[in-house]
């Protein structure tokens, strides 16, 4: 029986060493190929040009192309889910926002994949508030205004968000319900189909990231009436925050980040993450951030482990509280 013992410690610990060695030689041979960096929402979105401003600099720290591959549709669950389906050998990776990780599970019945059972986290990017944009067309100036004629027209308003589950769409829902407003729900599949939408008359109202907004703003052709950060966000210090338009406490924020498909060697995550962290927080990559109204970020793997367990129990106690159907 002892012999026997001896026998099975050694082959657990043969068995230890050669997945360590294993993983050791994929890091040793990577990347022998580009590396396909997969943005689930459509060109032009905030998710799409952030992460050019990270591949290039990445690209070259790790000797490969670099190219973003746009998978868009379903609120960002289509794309999630294919990296979610990749094989974990480093040569692909997920660049995206909360919701196809953290919402879409909570709302979504069926979903094709599992975030926390198929991806690992690599990196939190950067973080941005929303702006409460509405159309020159309502003649509001003000949330409070914006509030009135949405009670006089209650049920006649559509908003847009990038998808069921997404920031924009449950701090729509979340506003809606502290406002006591009938507003119908429309998801696209990214934030510059909701501006056009917006600008075609079909939405009449949506939190989106400033990046989008704002341009449109300056020109004339939308409104912002409100941000959602906790206090006056310094870019955008002309804009009072929803907490002091009447909605205290009031906060919704929306944030990026870089995954791999679970199964992807550790010293192959480690490498990204640490390359990542040196070039999200450098000055160039904070610099390039300034326009989008993003403030860079850059964590190890386990500060967005840390990052996405605080965001389930946050909206998934939101969920449960205002009783958002499943779809």
């Amino acid at each position: 029986m002892a012999m026997r013992r001896r026998e099975l410690l050694y082959a657990a610990g043969a068995a230890a060493l050669g997945a360590m060695s294993s993983g050791a030689d994929a890091a040793a041979g990577w990347p022998s190929r580009p590396i396909r960096l997969v943005v689930p929402f459509p060109g032009g979105s905030s998710p799409d040009l952030i992460a050019r401003y990270l591949a290039e600099p990445l690209a070259q720290a790790l000797g490969q192309p670099v190219v973003v591959d746009n998978k868009p549709g379903a609120g960002g669950n289509i794309g999630t889910g294919a990296v979610a389906k990749a094989a974990p050998d480093g040569h692909t990776l997920l660049f995206t926002i909360q919701g196809p990780l953290i919402t879409a599970p909570l709302l979504s019945k069926g979903l094709p994949y599992d975030p926390q059972r198929e991806l690992r986290s690599v990196s939190f990017i950067a973080s941005s508030p929303n702006v409460l944009a509405v159309p020159p067309s309502l003649g509001v100036d003000t949330l409070a205004q914006f509030v009135a004629l949405a009670r006089r027209r209650a049920g006649e308003f559509n908003y847009g968000s990038v998808g069921n589950g997404s920031a924009a769409h449950l701090a729509m829902e979340a506003f809606i319900a502290r406002a006591g407003l009938r507003i119908v729900h429309v998801p696209y599949a990214g934030f510059p189909q909701v501006v056009n939408a917006m600008l075609a008359g079909q939405v009449q109202a949506g939190f989106m990231v400033p990046a989008i907004a704002m341009p449109q703003v300056k020109a004339g052709k939308l409104k912002a009436l409100a941000v959602t950060s906790a206090g006056r966000f310094g870019a955008l210090a002309e804009l009072p925050t929803v907490a002091e338009s009447g909605y205290p406490g009031f906060e919704a924020t929306s944030w990026q980040a870089l995954l791999a498909p679970a199964g992807t060697p550790d010293a192959i995550v480690r490498r990204v993450s640490d390359e990542v962290v040196r070039i999200v927080r450098g000055e160039t990559f904070r610099h390039e951030l300034l326009p989008l109204y993003f403030s860079a970020a850059g964590t190890s793997p386990e500060g967005l482990d840390g990052l996405m367990r605080d965001e389930r129990v946050r909206w998934g106690a939101l969920i449960k509280q205002l009783k958002l159907e499943r779809e």
